[in-house]
């Protein structure tokens, strides 16, 4: 045999040891638990038999006393017969089981037993208990007339069953007791505890019907926990009140929402819990059947708005009949509802009334001075330049100058005038209730002049100080218009003309500024469709060797041709074209014409010369323009070195810093810089530096000048010797004559550029003078005298 299996045996054994000995322990508990329920069942029963022993012993006693005391009256007077009669009142005791009298000579005088106790078997149990006959009962004297009195105290039946009563009575107490509590707990509504069944007499009979009483009311009732679990979780407030109105349930959201505790709230009426108000047009029927809005009190006073929606409960029972009401709380609806009418009315930054509420109030002081015969006069604001200070510092910087000017205007306005601010930085403002029968100019030209006064003063923006100008146009109702639309264009429109006239002024409304005023809203409109329908023209401007009279190269100049209206110079449009952003696909739109008109000039001639293009200031600002500029020169296969970009002062200036980093990325491409219309923006020597300017332009309005103003001869004198002493190449624009040309020679300026050498024209007749050039014919030489016999020589 292996040692696995020996092991096995073994451990077989054990087990077998092991259960043997707990079935003794548990045959041992057993018999134990028997034995002392029996012990306590036996010291019981003595116990009762004692008890009732002592009081049967007690209770006989009580009875010879009384027998004797009735007994011997009677012998002493002879009225023996009669002692049946006196003695038979005792028969009616239950407990005695019999009453025996005897006289001293042994005869009996009167004998009588109980039913029960005939019987020999009910006498021996009754007599069980205690000593059934007590022949002269201790602290009783026995009268010498009476013999012996005996009383027999056994009861018969009654004994053993009072026995029998108090020992079961001590077997069902406990159970019993249980069974109380039990439907104690039914009757108070928990039926979640079971009950105990573990007899099987009719208390355990009982217990299984109270059992299954509790199980069929927590299978009725646990519907309506259910329903109280959901009316408190719900976050609306519910209100289920009797048919007329008497509040009968109320969840616990009604409770937080009003802050009166349960008790306050049932039997309270619906409309009680409703604000002062709203009770006189209360209507249960009609409530009940709607959906409003109402206001609520709280028991604090407070009033709070909510969504009050009522319905009818359908039940054929009157008991369930009644309404049900749900209260919403729309504090935070309500607050926002407000927050979007102030938005939708008032200017979020400044406070002030935006455009539909000025458009409003307006309409009502036209409407007001057109009855009483008075006049509004209406004031437009418009800030000059004002996108240079988001461009520079930032729109958040913009922002705060916007809100210092709206705290700021109020300080010179009349009490009664209006502030609003119609746009991004467009401002009006209206006078209300001036005489109609005396001029107004004068006391509104003199407010006009007290608010450019005020928006000039210096504000400080991130620790640099920045001074702004407006331009105000200005028109009176009824005198220009005799509504709010007219009324707002006719201002603007002398607003346009303040700002044309540059800025920093006012002027009055006249009908001759509308026309200005619908031609540029024509242009801004027709100049989205221009590209789409190819309506913008390159045309090309020779630069001129002003020593040999040679082409060394063009600038592209861009032009509108409207049809109906003939070319638009850029001057007109290119602003237009910048305040819309359409100035970014214009420039490139040029980008790409010039390149491919280039591209077939180089085709035909070696050498077309240098072609300069105008470059704004949203364009250069682009984050895509360096990359967009080499694409494009890259898919028309032409060189950077062939292209220059003019820029101007203002350009150069604005955000000096960023224009250096961008225009040294532009030149690193092989770009040549140019700085146009040079003297009439504010730059310095020591900002020139900084930048790779290669060429210097000298503006037009200096230029055509040099013959006749001493000054402007000045001007361009000192630009060309500046030029010259920095290394830079000087071209000077608009030369329109020979004696511009003479000076501009005879001051060492060696291109100059304007009509002198004709009119701006296309890529096919500069690619003309280009061939006429390159076949040994110089375009220009015949306008330089001394140079006539140059032109083979520098051919």
């Amino acid at each position: 045999m292996s040692a696995v299996s020996l092991k096995l045996k073994y451990a077989g054994a054990a087990f077998l040891a092991v259960v043997c000995a707990a079935l003794f322990v548990i045959a041992f508990l057993a018999w134990q638990h028997r034995s002392d329920a029996q012990r306590e069942d036996a010291l019981a029963n003595n116990f009762v038999r004692q008890d009732i022993g002592r009081q049967l012993q007690a209770r006989a006693q009580s009875t010879a006393r009384y027998v004797a005391d009735a007994v011997e009256p009677a012998l002493a007077r002879g009225e023996a017969a009669d002692l049946g009669k006196r003695l038979q009142r005792f028969t009616d005791d239950p407990s005695l089981a019999a009453i025996t009298v005897r006289d001293p000579a042994g005869a009996t005088l009167f004998d009588w037993h109980s039913p029960a106790a005939a019987s020999a078997t009910l006498e021996r149990e009754a007599t069980e208990p205690v000593r059934t006959m007590i022949e002269s009962p201790p602290g009783v004297a026995i009268p010498k007339t009476l013999g012996a009195a005996r009383v027999a105290m056994a009861e018969s039946t009654s004994v053993h069953s009072a026995l029998a009563n108090h020992l079961a009575g001590r077997r069902i107490e406990r159970p019993l007791g249980a069974l109380i509590k039990g439907a104690e707990r039914i009757a108070q509504g928990d039926y979640t505890r079971p009950l105990d069944v573990l007899r099987r007499d009719g208390l355990g009979d009982l217990q299984q019907a109270l059992e299954r009483m509790r199980g069929k009311l927590r299978a009725t009732t646990i519907n309506k926990d259910y329903l109280y679990s959901v009316l408190n979780s719900m976050t609306d407030a519910v209100f289920v009140t009797s048919p007329d109105g008497i509040i009968r349930v109320a969840n616990s959201a009604s409770r937080r929402l009003l802050g009166y505790g349960e008790e306050e709230l049932i039997g309270r009426s619906i409309s009680a819990v409703l604000d002062e108000r709203e009770r006189q047009t209360f209507d249960l029927r009609q409530a009940a059947q709607e959906t409003r809005e109402t206001v609520m009190r709280t028991r604090n006073g407070q009033t709070i708005p909510v969504a009050f929606t009522g319905s009818q409960i359908a039940s054929d029972d009157p008991q369930f009949q009644g309404c049900i009401f749900v209260a919403r709380n729309i504090t935070d609806r309500k607050r926002a509802e407000r927050r979007i009418r102030y938005l939708a009315r008032y200017d979020a930054l400044t406070k002030l009334p935006n455009r539909m509420q000025f458009h409003h109030l307006l309409q009502q002081a036209i409407a007001r001075a057109l009855r009483g015969g008075h006049v509004v006069a209406l004031l437009y604001l418009d800030l000059d330049r004002f996108k240079e200070i988001n461009d520079t510092f930032g729109h958040g910087c913009g922002d705060r100058l916007l809100e210092v000017l709206a705290e700021r205007m109020p300080r010179v306005l009349p009490k009664d005038t209006t502030l609003g601010r119609l746009a991004g930085d467009e401002f009006a403002l209206f006078v209300d209730g001036l005489p109609a029968d005396v001029d107004n100019r004068g006391p509104i030209a003199h407010l006009a002049r007290s608010i450019l006064t005020e928006v000039g003063r210096a504000v400080q923006l991130n620790e640099h100080e920045v001074f702004l100008t407006a331009s105000i146009g200005i028109a009176f109702c009824p005198r220009d218009a005799e509504n709010v639309i007219d009324l707002i264009r006719n201002a603007d429109a002398a607003m346009y003309y303040s700002k044309q006239n540059g800025g920093n002024t006012f002027a009055f409304y006249s009908p001759e500024m509308n026309a200005a005023a619908v031609e540029r809203l024509m242009l801004k409109s027709k100049l989205r469709r221009a590209l789409e329908r190819d309506e913008l023209v390159i045309r090309y401007q020779p630069k001129v060797d002003l020593r040999n009279g040679r082409i060394i190269g063009a600038e592209a100049l861009l032009r509108w041709r409207l049809p109906g209206y003939g070319d638009i110079p850029p001057s007109q449009f290119i602003p237009l074209a910048e305040e819309t952003s359409l100035i970014l696909d214009v420039g490139e739109w040029v980008l790409n014409r010039v390149c491919q008109d280039y591209r077939h000039m180089q085709n035909e001639v070696a050498d077309p010369g240098r072609v300069s293009l105008n470059l704004s200031l949203k364009q250069l600002r682009q984050a895509s323009f360096i990359l967009r500029c080499r694409s494009v020169l890259r898919r028309h296969g032409v060189s950077p070195t062939s292209f220059e970009l003019e820029i101007t002062e203002t350009t150069l200036m604005a955000d000096a810093a960023r224009t250096v980093r961008l225009l040294d990325e532009l030149y690193a491409m092989g770009l040549h810089l140019s700085i146009d219309d040079f003297g009439t923006g504010y730059s310095s020597l020591s900002a020139l530096q900084q930048f790779p300017i290669g060429t210097l332009k000298i503006d037009q309005s200096f230029v055509r000048g040099v013959s006749d103003d001493a000054g402007d001869a000045t001007i361009v004198r000192t630009i060309i010797d500046m030029g010259r002493s920095l290394g830079m190449e000087v071209v000077a624009e608009g030369v329109e004559s020979v004696r511009h040309l003479d000076f501009l020679r005879k001051h060492n300026c060696h291109y100059g550029q304007g009509k002198l050498f004709g009119e701006p024209c296309t890529a096919e007749d500069l690619l003309v003078l280009l061939k006429r050039q390159a076949s040994g014919t110089l375009p220009f030489a015949h306008l330089l005298p001394q140079a006539e016999g140059l032109s083979s020589r520098s051919a």
